[in-house]
């Protein structure tokens, strides 16, 4: 089948992806997220509403010993039998001291969970910041719109299975979930909260995806664990480089190389400050093998984008005719509208380039432009067709 040859102006303006919504949760804060669901699920609990109730008041209560739950808190919540789970609560210990379901909706009971208020062995020791990020996302799984009306069983589900599923939505039903909550999981493949369902494992929905609490198999933090420890040290800050040790390194270099830096350094467009240049050039980053849960997101990624190649050679070359010099990583995927984490934008360009796409002067940064592969279908730099033609 023939290739088809893409002009560097149809490379450039190919169409912008939709902007995901963010994660609500870090990786960290997705593991403290099963942690709070994990205790509430081995609690000595009767009922569903009982354990629902138990993971708002339990992440409330998690830095303090005392999470503060009002009438309308217990309300919202829409449980089926709001006394019998605040009676569940008293009976494992729980300390309600005031009326929760009769009395005033509007006035907070100080419930006192004792496993909370230890110092050693505490359940949940997080910090404020993921205290309050693991909250906040809880609320927002129990009120997302395809289960906002459904049973307490449905709903403590999809905080399960949200907690459970990595960053690219994939999951195994948990072994932790309640039998109650195991029951429903069929409804939120019906209701829209996953996309899809065999057996224990599932997908959760695009609509959802903010929920995901990015977990990560025992293999994969190690690894990561692995990679981190591999970084060499980091490099100063921007402002830490002296005018005085960055002109020492100019004059160490070649006069091609030093005509490039200046390129950089003086381009009327980029204007980016001396120090990041500085830094960029004396302090190239280290090449560091990718992460196991890197190269998962480029396979779904790569399926998405089979014409990755002309477009970014296309986008190259139009950048460096316009800037004088060649486009960085960032600048390359922000200006394609491809949405990429650090780790996986790096990745994704150091495939173009070993798919000759895209080819550079590596580690020396700003040098992106069109490969042997792009020259070949008409995307090249001015005078770089006839040297290939040579």
């Amino acid at each position: 089948m023939p290739k088809t040859v893409i002009s560097q102006e149809t490379a450039a303006s190919s169409p912008v992806e939709p902007t995901l919504p963010p994660f609500l949760l870090t990786n960290r804060q997705g593991e403290a997220a099963r942690a709070l669901l994990s205790y509430v699920a081995e609690l000595p609990l009767t009922s569903v509403d009982a354990q629902f109730l138990a993971v708002v008041v339990a992440i409330r209560a998690a830095r303090g010993g005392v999470g503060n739950v009002t009438g309308t808190d217990v309300r919202s919540l829409r449980l089926e039998d709001p006394r019998r789970a605040v009676a569940d609560l008293e009976a494992a210990g729980w300390e309600v001291p005031g009326p929760l379901v009769d009395g005033d909706q509007d006035v907070p009971v100080g419930i006192r969970v004792p496993d909370m208020s230890r110092e050693a062995g505490h359940p949940l020791p997080l910090g404020k910041g993921t205290r309050s990020r693991v909250s906040g996302w809880a609320l927002r799984a129990r009120i997302a719109k395809p289960v906002k009306k459904a049973s307490p069983a449905t709903r403590l589900a999809a905080l399960f299975l949200a907690a459970h599923s990595t960053s690219e939505l994939h999951g195994r039903i948990p072994g932790g979930l309640p039998e109650a909550c195991r029951a429903a999981v069929p409804e939120l493949a019906v209701k829209g909260f996953l996309a899809e369902l065999s057996g224990d494992a599932y997908r959760l929905d695009p609509v959802v995806r903010h929920l995901a609490g990015r977990f990560r198999t025992p293999e994969e933090i190690a690894e990561e664990a692995r990679v981190e420890a591999s970084r060499p040290p980091a490099a100063p800050d921007p402002e830490q480089i002296t005018p005085a040790a960055w002109d020492a390194w100019k004059s160490g270099t070649s006069p091609a190389l030093r005509r490039h830096v200046e390129a950089v350094e003086q381009c009327p467009l980029c204007r980016f400050s001396t120090g990041r240049v500085a830094k960029a050039f004396m302090y190239p980053p280290a090449d560091i093998p990718a992460a196991r849960s890197v190269l998962t997101a480029y396979d779904a990624w790569e399926d998405g984008h089979p014409d990755r190649g002309p477009q970014a050679a296309g986008f190259a070359a139009t950048f460096r005719a316009e800037h004088g010099h060649g486009p960085s990583y960032g600048q390359l995927c922000k200006g394609l509208g491809w949405k990429l984490s650090r780790s996986l934008r790096g990745f994704v360009v150091h495939r173009i380039v070993a798919e000759d796409w895209l080819t550079d002067t590596s580690p020396v940064p700003w040098t992106l432009r069109p490969g042997r592969v792009a020259q070949a279908h008409g995307i090249a730099l001015p005078g770089q067709a006839a040297r290939s033609t040579r």
